[in-house]
């Protein structure tokens, strides 16, 4: 059975690739704007979700009996999805607001076939940050630079990020961005993957 990620995101092909599985990564060239513009009175997950999804189903148009594994991931603070940070200025904007509070990672997965969402979850993480200094906050930002613009909230919990908390509830695998274990249970149920 043919597997593809719908996604160029170095982890999540690292993360398959890591469990042992053979994926194909092709780009959605989902408009991922418009679809929260169009959902912006819906919760969160729900909008994560059908990003996950619109992903998943743009590429299985393309690759009839593929399964296509869409994923995405929002943080969500106080009802309010937070995008990646455009510029370093932002990155430090979405730290201070962030900092002393607890918020949420979700991250969506869904596989399509046909042009057919056959099955979908998201994980729900809840990670609260510390009341680091402003000397810290520097410092971090600093250090860490640009990097930090590639990843919702500015921060890399697998980096020096991880000291800007001081509590973490949730799958390591949903805060990376795509539930594995729910994952690979599908995948073994469609013997896409040995039993």
């Amino acid at each position: 059975m043919t597997l593809i990620l719908a996604s160029t995101s170095k982890t999540r092909q690292t993360l398959l690739a890591n469990a042992g599985l053979t994926v194909e990564a092709i780009n959605s060239h989902v408009d991922e704007t418009s679809i929260k513009v169009a959902m912006g009175h819906e919760t969160p997950q729900a909008v994560c979700e059908a990003l996950a999804s619109a992903k998943a189903l743009a590429v299985s148009r393309r690759n009839p009996g593929a399964v296509v594994i869409g994923a995405d991931q929002v943080l969500a603070f106080r009802n309010r999805i937070f995008d990646k940070p455009r510029d370093m200025a932002e990155a430090r904007s979405h730290l201070e607001t962030l900092r002393g509070h607890a918020h949420n990672l979700i991250s969506a997965v869904a596989c399509a076939s046909n042009h057919e969402i056959i099955w979908a979850f998201a994980g729900i993480a809840t990670l609260h940050l510390r009341s680091f200094s402003e000397e810290f906050l520097q410092d971090y930002l600093a250090s860490e630079g640009q990097g930090l613009l590639s990843s919702v909230g500015g921060y890399k919990l697998e980096g020096r990020g991880i000291q800007l908390f001081e509590r973490i509830e949730g799958d390591y695998f949903t805060i990376l961005g795509l539930p594995m274990l729910p994952l690979l249970s599908f995948l073994r149920a469609q013997k896409a993957v040995p039993q």
